[in-house]
């Protein structure tokens, strides 16, 4: 295993990634490849999640201060993601999408930061959902969040336009069922990757947290770039401690 903490040493080894064989590479990422970008860790000490308890889905079903409790946080985040930018890693990893090398980005980020680095749908797997709209639960129309703020400041439940159900964050809530498809998808890209690329993320939060596992044992080689250890480093080929941001400050990006 090789353990890298100098941040040009990094960059040099990052660089590596745009040589790559076509369709070669999967990546996997998590909240620090955004905290770059000024979106915080919500799982972290001092995050959302440790000041305000998570709504539980089937609270948010049954109970309509639940619902409200779980919009106002909504749009508490959507500030977040409203002013955050794509920072050099997702850029990188949009280069490497676009030229080929990519074949599939996991992420376990909701804020819309990939798709907004240029990442195209069809190789972008949201395992946690997208929190910068809303579906309906009913007929699963998307749906604005900004236009849902006056009925929230009213006291009531947003409700679809087209069928009268409930509308919802398009994340995946703590209770709340993983996308089936999603999931599959994830794996069978996991099995077929030559690289396996994790960034940002502590690995801690399953069912994500075994994919790296499932490439490894499938031949791929893990590459974990990320700040602090995680359960699985001991199984990786390299292991990368810089920051995401500054690694891949200048990553050979595809020319416009």
């Amino acid at each position: 295993m090789k353990i890298i903490t100098e941040l040009a040493e990094a960059q040099e080894y990052v660089s590596s990634f745009a040589e790559m064989p076509t369709g070669s590479i999967v990546a996997l990422t998590g909240a620090g490849i955004s905290t770059d970008s000024g979106i915080p860790d919500f799982r972290s000490p001092g995050g959302i999640w440790s000041q305000r308890a998570p709504v539980q889905y089937q609270d948010f079903l049954a109970f309509e201060e639940s619902r409200l409790e779980d919009w106002d946080r909504r749009f508490e985040m959507q500030a977040f993601f409203s002013a955050a930018e794509p920072n050099p890693a997702h850029l990188a990893l949009s280069s490497l999408s676009e030229k080929g090398q990519l074949s599939t980005l996991i992420t376990q980020n909701v804020d819309g930061l990939h798709q907004r680095s240029g990442v195209s749908a069809d190789k972008l797997i949201e395992l946690h959902g997208n929190s910068t709209y809303a579906t309906c639960l009913e007929c699963g129309r998307e749906a604005a969040l900004d236009n849902q703020k006056a009925a929230v400041e009213a006291g009531g439940s947003p409700r679809c336009t087209a069928c009268g159900g409930l509308l919802k964050a398009a994340v995946i809530s703590f209770g709340q069922t993983m996308p089936e498809k999603e999931m599959e998808r994830a794996v069978d890209a996991c099995q077929s990757c030559d690289i396996f690329l994790v960034l940002g993320s502590s690995l801690v939060v399953h069912p994500a947290a075994q994919l790296p596992v499932i490439a490894a044992s499938s031949g791929a080689d893990l590459v974990i770039l990320n700040r602090e250890e995680t359960p699985i480093d001991s199984i990786a080929k390299a292991i990368l401690r810089t920051p995401l941001a500054a690694t891949f400050a200048n990553f050979p990006m595809k020319p416009a």
